[in-house]
């Protein structure tokens, strides 16, 4: 299948593209940095040097690409772990999520997309009612994390919303592994990074149009719909 693939750098990112080439997938990349491109041009994706926040430069990449399946793995957040950097960066993030994501699904609407899989959040319910299935809303009026769930809430309308295209939304847990901020597990509800990564590759072809939480099995949110529509593992590990 020939996947475009937003994100492929990011900490997700670099954990999906090998299993997507494993899988047989011919994979488009897009990364803002010419020496990462370079790096994802040595394991054998095409890469492609883009500002996703250029409307123009993201239809025409897509456009040349030619995708099947659009994979939004997008953020804007600092690779380490300091807790000053992550709050100022929460605007930037959020942009990321209403303003790159219309993009990318404008871009995948004129061209022969058929499924928009995009990367959302599991940690954005109310604090009671655990475990959380699919159908619980995000809740928008949590002070601490307003700036992100809004953000999230945004996307996931657009995206869910969008013509044309089946749209999945996967809700992340707080990720931890390699080239994530914790190499464990740190708050509820967890995921590793390896995980996340195979429910996206397994969604390229499994699964319907919705809503899936993607995350550990701590009881914080249900997974049991990802379990049996994706074979979601949340134990899965690159080898």
């Amino acid at each position: 299948m020939r996947v475009f693939l937003a994100g492929a750098t990011g900490a997700i990112g670099r954990r999906l593209v090998p299993l997507l080439l494993r899988a047989g997938h011919d994979v488009t990349g897009i990364t803002r940095s010419a020496q990462k491109g370079r790096e994802l041009e040595r394991a054998g994706v095409a890469a492609v040097v883009l500002d996703v926040f250029d409307a123009q430069a993201t239809r025409a990449a897509m456009r040349a690409a030619k995708p099947e399946a659009v994979i939004h793995q997008l953020t804007d957040l600092p690779r380490e772990f300091d807790e000053a950097r992550i709050a100022a960066a929460y605007a930037a993030n959020a942009r990321i999520r209403s303003e790159g994501t219309r993009n990318l699904v404008a871009a995948a609407q004129a061209t022969s997309a058929r499924r928009l899989i995009v990367q959302s959040i599991a940690f954005g319910y109310a604090s009671d009612g655990e475990p959380h299935p699919e159908t619980d809303p995000l809740n928008l009026s949590d002070p601490e994390r307003a700036i992100t769930i809004k953000g999230a809430a945004d996307m996931e309308r657009q995206v869910l919303g969008a013509r044309g295209l089946e749209a999945i939304i996967l809700r992340y847990g707080f990720l931890y592994g390699p080239a994530t901020w914790h190499e464990k597990p740190t708050r509820k509800p967890g995921l590793h990074v390896d995980a996340a990564a195979q429910a996206a590759c397994l969604t390229l072809t499994r699964g319907t149009a919705g809503i899936y939480n993607i995350a550990d099995d701590d009881g914080v949110v249900a997974i049991g719909k990802a379990r049996a529509a994706l074979g979601f593992d949340p134990q899965f590990r690159l080898r």
